[in-house]
Formats: C-alpha cells, structure tokens, sequence
C-alpha cells in the first residue's frame, strides 16, 4: 500500500507560520526515521513526499531523503512556477532526478484567479511537459476555478488533494462541495486523495461513519480507477493517529472488489505520478487489521 501524501520537516518558526496557536503538537521535527515506524505499523509499504515550503531548498530537501530511504518512492516538490527564466532553471538542475514526480503550490492561500493566470499556466505547461503531475491545493471556492484550469492542460497529469477540503460537519453535509467538485470530476485527467479530512472536521470527534458520505462521493464521481491514499502525516497528528486513519481507509477499501482494492491501494498513484514501483503481490489484502 503506498501513502501517497506525506511531509517531512525540520521546524523552524519562520518557514511554517501557518503552525500556529492549537497546533503547538506539531511544531517540531519531522524526519524520515520516524515516518518509517509508521509506515512499518501500518502495513504501508512505499510514501510519497510533498511539499510543505514555497522553496526550491525544501525540493531539494525531499530529494535527498528520497535518494536515502528505500520506502520513499516520490516528490512532488515545489518550483518557481510564475516566473520563467528562475522555472528553467531549477528544470535543468532536477533533470536528472528521478524521484521528482510533480510539482505543488499552495493554491488556497492565494486570491481568486490565481490558477488562471497566465504566467501561472505557462510554468504548469513547461512542466507537464516534462513528465511532472501538478497536485492541487484548494479549498472548495476554488473547485469552479480548478476545473477550468485543468481544461487548459488536457494532456497533464493532475491530482486533487484533500477533497479541496470540504468542511465536514455531523448535522449536515455540503451539498455545494459535492456540486463543485463533480464538475472537476468530469475532466478525467484528474485523480482525487483520500487524505488530510480528520482536520477538516468540525467538532471535537471524527469517526468512519462520519466521513463515509464523502467517501461515496468521491467513489461515485471518480470511481476506484482515480482515486489514492494519502495520511497528511504530519498535520493528521492534529486529529488521528497514522495507523488510526489508515485503519478507516482500509473499512472503505476492503468494501471494493479485489481490482478496484489494488487500484485505490497502489495504482492509481503509480499511474498519477508515473512512479516506478511494482504493485504488491498482496495489493488486494487488508494491510491492517481492523
């Protein structure tokens, strides 16, 4: 089973401000070794890396974990996207780095028609040009915005992350989120991670039932075929513990046929991110015991 969301971090205030008052649990370190622990507990066999900083530094950081650690399968960094000569740059100075799978920005800081801006698009082009997924960071007002922008790119490889971070509340459930993110679900170069919910919940409890209408959400409009695992490790730590989310991904997994099993699993992020890994042989297996 590969995680295919994950951070890796060493804290330091002034690069993580949005770490802030009721998150002080996190505001430490987070290395590869202790990552590895979880993963072993968890049944999850392969991680990809993502992106926590709006640096090249922090590209290069992920880079060498990954060129360390044998469980670590990808990056999706993070490039100077907007401006063109720095874009070239950096291009030629990862080109050899296999582990470099894509590409992020943290799009749900920025204002409206962020991801429609052209000198925006012009980096995501020369990307995608170059192999690399571009992951998608939104919240559920930008999900109209999204799907024009992946009209743009109909020959890239996109990933949404975090359901765009629908706001999940135990007396109602949001409708305009389930709208939004259906037309996105229509471009079908688009797949969607099973991750990072249990901080969007509002209330002090979270449990299966809870989130299972955003699971049949996301498994009716992208089916299993577009659809990944990802824990958020370390900002899930807010909400749940790693092995804890991966036990309630498992209950919604372990409902699907042994193929659709494998492809949530393993092959859609295989595929997604054109990772060189070869699917388990157990792919179709529950990986924890619930």
């Amino acid at each position: 089973m590969i995680d295919a969301h994950h951070h890796l971090w060493r804290y330091v205030p002034e690069d993580f401000a949005w770490i802030g008052p009721g998150m002080e649990s996190i505001a430490r370190d987070f290395l590869a070794d202790e990552l590895a622990q979880d993963l072993a507990a968890s049944g999850v066999t392969a991680a990809v890396s993502v992106q926590a900083r709006q640096s090249v530094e922090e590209t290069r950081f992920l880079l060498e974990v990954a060129a360390e650690y044998e469980q670590s399968i990808g990056v999706v960094g993070w490039l100077p996207l907007r401006d063109p000569d720095l874009l070239a740059r950096h291009l030629a100075e990862f080109a050899d780095a296999s582990d470099l799978v894509g590409v992020r920005h943290v799009v749900q800081d920025e204002p409206a028609g962020f991801l429609l801006g052209d000198a925006f698009n012009a980096g995501v082009a020369e990307t995608i040009s170059r192999g690399l997924t571009y992951d998608i960071l939104i919240f559920p007002p930008q999900l109209d915005e999204a799907a024009e922008f992946v009209a743009r790119h109909e020959s890239g490889r996109f990933v949404l992350d975090h359901l765009a971070k629908p706001r999940i509340r135990p007396d109602r459930f949001d409708d305009d989120w389930r709208n939004a993110i259906a037309r996105l679900a229509r471009h079908e170069n688009v797949a969607v991670k099973w991750s990072g919910l249990t901080t969007e919940v509002v209330g002090d409890v979270w449990n299966d039932e809870l989130l299972r209408p955003y699971w049949d959400t996301i498994l009716e409009l992208f089916g299993p075929e577009r659809i990944m695992l990802g824990s958020d490790w370390p900002v899930c730590l807010l909400r749940t513990e790693y092995r804890r989310w991966f036990e309630c991904c498992e209950k919604f997994v372990g409902e699907l046929s042994s193929p659709e099993q494998r492809r949530v699993r393993e092959e859609t992020a295989i595929e997604s991110y054109n990772l060189k890994y070869a699917v388990s042989a157990a792919a179709d297996t529950p990986a924890v015991e619930i």
